[in-house]
């Protein structure tokens, strides 16, 4: 356990064990489930952790609740203090698994949970008998602390929602501003390097939150009118010196703003597709676009390439015509793309075929579905690379340049 504010504990737990979030996307760094205990004159949980990590999760709590009632700091048999309520902002399992045994463990605890908390609840652990629902705006009364409720559907589930702590300024955000990797050693954001978990909080909302833009810019407007001193996510660290940046890097992937910069993304089999990305890297370049990410879609895992989707403003993609449509690696990109419905991105296309090109055809048609600005015409080779190729890729990579300089 840790204490982070008047009351207010970290008793969350890290998953390095874990390979892949969801069980499709990579955390070579692992992940933390965080869970939060605030001691008042009532005791409240604010959500809890994946079932595998329950016996650490119920270790820190019996820590915790033992020594806040103890004189002389000595846990003794009998003498924790119980849990009288959890407060469920969201309930995907990663934060809920715990709830069959904890209820096992606190017969007494009152689940707190909107609507829509209660019903999935029941969904996933069957019928559930103490439960008080909250709706927009009601409060918890803990004694100090005030706990008020403000619904965020969708960000990134139907039930979610933020939980705000009036006494010390504390939001319980659950998935918002939450990022991938483990905590390592420090909870706070002041007491840790925070840089390496930049790109992995761009790479978690490009993943998890990408495709709920609307409903986020939704709830930011909520948090405007509150003066946040602490962000609690339920990933990553506890956000107090980095609020300011955590806050706008949310409001521009949630608005699709990006920088001035292109992602190349190829599938290349026998290596023309990849000759034709270098040449469209080396034409952003020479026009002066100094931010281009170049990635191989059989090399590098579809989540990195819509991270960076999020932070540049263009997308390259090229690669061979396969069985009649797009090479495999790319069309799982452009499905993934085109499912976050990402908006005010710049497209440019190119391909390779031996008999029938249809990339080209395919990605224009992409960009009209999915309101983007073609750049250039889309570049087609027929079988080897020849200086013409060449020539038109460098073009491509410039008239990119040029889309992204309006």
């Amino acid at each position: 356990m840790k204490k982070i504010a008047d009351d207010i504990y970290y008793v969350g737990v890290n998953d390095r064990d874990k390979m892949l979030f969801e069980n499709y996307i990579p955390i070579p760094q692992g992940v933390s489930y965080n869970s939060y205990l605030i001691v008042d004159e009532t005791v409240a949980l604010i959500d809890t952790v994946d079932v595998p990590f329950t016996p650490d999760f119920f270790a820190k709590l019996d820590e915790c609740l033992g020594t806040h009632n103890s004189q002389d700091g000595e846990v003794r048999e009998g003498m924790e203090r119980k849990i009288d309520y959890l407060v469920v902002d969201h309930v995907e399992p990663d934060h809920s698994g715990a709830i069959r045994l904890l209820m096992m463990k606190y017969p007494q605890m009152v689940i707190v949970g909107n609507v829509r908390t209660i019903q999935m609840l029941e969904a996933f652990y069957g019928h559930i008998e103490n439960t008080f629902e909250v709706k927009e705006g009601d409060c918890l009364n803990l004694g100090k602390h005030l706990l008020r409720f403000y619904m965020a559907p969708m960000v990134h589930w139907p039930e979610v929602m933020f939980t705000f702590d009036e006494a010390t300024g504390t939001l319980f955000s659950a998935d918002a501003f939450g990022t991938f990797g483990a905590l390592t050693g420090g909870v706070m954001d002041s007491e840790i390097n925070v840089e390496p978990f930049w790109d992995e909080m761009r790479r978690y909302y490009a993943c998890i939150v990408g495709k709920y833009g609307s409903p986020v810019q939704v709830a930011l407007k909520k948090l405007g009118a509150l003066d946040i001193k602490m962000i609690c996510s339920t990933h990553g660290p506890v956000w107090t010196e980095s609020l300011p940046k955590v806050k706008e890097l949310y409001n521009r992937w949630s608005l699709y703003y990006a920088s001035r910069g292109a992602v190349i993304a190829y599938g290349s089999m026998y290596g023309h597709s990849r000759e034709m990305a270098e040449e469209v890297a080396t034409g952003l370049v020479e026009a002066g676009v100094k931010d281009v990410a170049l990635y191989d879609v059989s090399h590098t895992d579809v989540s990195y390439i819509l991270s960076d989707v999020f932070q540049y403003r263009a997308l390259v993609i090229g690669g061979p015509t396969y069985m009649n449509g797009m090479y495999p690696g790319i069309e799982t990109l452009v499905n993934a793309v085109a499912h976050r419905g990402i908006k005010n991105h710049i497209l440019g296309a190119f391909g390779e075929f031996s008999w029938g090109g249809v990339v080209g055809k395919t990605l224009a048609q992409f960009a009209v579905d999915n309101g983007w600005q073609m750049a250039g015409e889309p570049v087609e080779c027929k079988s080897g690379i020849t200086p013409e190729v060449r020539g038109k890729c460098r073009a491509l990579g410039k008239a990119v340049a040029d889309a992204l300089a309006q």
